[in-house]
């Protein structure tokens, strides 16, 4: 009866769950069929990164392959003779050690950094932003395309503004910064952002007839139209100083300009191609997208700050105006984050997406990253650590900012 169980043991066929190199492993050994076989250790296993506990097979697989563990038992009652069941545990390759991290030409035109970030203050709330090169672009050694820009401007006014090259486009790199960099530094002027305060309370005060009203709210409009004029006009000499088209500089563009008065945050904001603005309340109860969208059922579907066409009479829907008395989070991505993480653009106005999206920067992911926004030294880094998260087929440049 003892050799029988124990041949019974040997024959049974097990089938250990597949591991991934690099990634957390666990299997727990069911022994229910076998209540008089006893597993003494399990062999080969702390070379590969494992150990055997308490009918556990736990640890990070160190390597791949197809690894042969020997099970050594016993029967309880001829516990003297030790016996080996061999069985195979196949460690898949981790996919992102699949791609390559080419290092960039650092004696490039308009050469950038593959990655950068940034923590600090915002009016009296706190903002952090991170921008990493997408996998795709690493593997081939090209630029990140994407680009941000912060800034304390005069008058207790901020401005963070965001970019995402395009593809197609041989000095994208340089549009995105470019168009983030001049944007943040036309509302630097203290006669320009005095013009835009100026009218903001004419906006918001009863004292003033709803023709003034309207007509302050206009002058808003024109002064940030004003501001991304320039931006293009900034593009075009760029382009014409290096014998290029304004079209290899195609860059979308977001941003958000703040400031708290004593009735609420104004949030002046912008937005050009795919790229989104979000805002979330207090109570994290409700989300308002506050940017439209050009978004495609194609990669050509969107639209550049490069672009002409833009500068019509539709510009002004691209505008809005938003005064709030509080908000939990202002959010602003490029399309390398809301792709994996959102699906559809539709899906961003949803509370529920955002509830989700929250729980994964807490740490709700399969690498366990986690942004700390109520212990926030580093946070910064962490983002960056943050961006870095596998989404199959979605190898894009990354970069978010939020305000918080």
């Amino acid at each position: 009866m003892i050799h029988q169980e124990k041949e019974d043991f040997k024959d049974a066929h097990w089938v250990l769950k597949n591991a991934t190199s690099g990634k957390f492993y666990e299997f727990s050994v069911k022994m229910a069929e076998f209540p008089n076989i006893r597993i003494q250790n399990i062999r080969n296993l702390e070379e590969i990164g494992l150990v055997f506990e308490n009918s556990r097979i736990f640890g990070t697989p160190i390597t791949n392959t197809v690894h042969d563990l020997d099970i050594e038992f016993f029967h309880t009652e001829d516990q003297d003779n030790i016996d080996i069941k061999r069985v195979q545990l196949f460690i898949n390759t981790d996919p992102k050690n699949l791609w390559k991290n080419i290092p960039t030409d650092k004696n490039a035109d308009f050469y950038k950094d593959d990655e950068a970030s940034f923590y600090g203050t915002f009016s009296d709330k706190k903002i952090v932003v991170a921008s990493k090169r997408g996998r795709a672009h690493a593997h081939e050694g090209k630029f990140r395309e994407d680009d941000f820009a912060v800034n304390i401007l005069p008058a207790e006014w901020n401005i963070v503004s965001v970019s995402d090259g395009a593809g197609s486009a041989v000095m994208s790199r340089a549009g995105s910064e470019l168009v983030t960099a001049s944007i943040n530094s036309f509302f630097s002027s203290e006669e320009i952002l005095h013009d835009i305060e100026k009218n903001i309370h004419l906006v918001y005060s009863k004292k003033h007839s709803t023709q003034e009203q309207n007509e302050a709210h206009q002058n808003i409009i024109r002064c940030l139209y004003e501001g991304v004029l320039q931006v293009h006009h900034v593009l075009e000499k760029t382009a014409l100083e290096n014998n290029l088209s304004i079209n290899d500089f195609h860059a979308t563009l977001i941003f958000s300009l703040v400031k708290k008065f004593s009735f609420g945050y104004v949030i002046l904001s912008f937005g050009v191609g795919d790229c989104p603005i979000n805002i979330i309340n207090t109570d994290f109860s409700e989300v308002k997208l506050l940017n439209s969208m050009d978004v495609g059922e194609f990669s050509g579907g969107t639209r550049f700050i490069t672009m002409k066409e833009i500068f019509n009479d539709q510009i002004v829907s691209r505008f809005t105006i938003t005064c709030v008395e509080d908000f939990s989070y202002l959010v602003l991505m490029t399309d390398g984050i809301y792709d994996p993480k959102f699906l559809t653009e539709n899906k961003l106005e949803y509370i529920e997406s955002w509830n989700a999206f929250f729980k994964d920067l807490n740490g709700g992911n399969e690498d366990q990253a986690q942004v700390n926004f109520m212990n926030d030294t580093g946070i910064d880094q962490q983002l960056l650590q943050w961006t870095d998260f596998w989404s199959r087929g979605n190898h894009d440049d990354r970069t978010l900012a939020i305000i918080y």
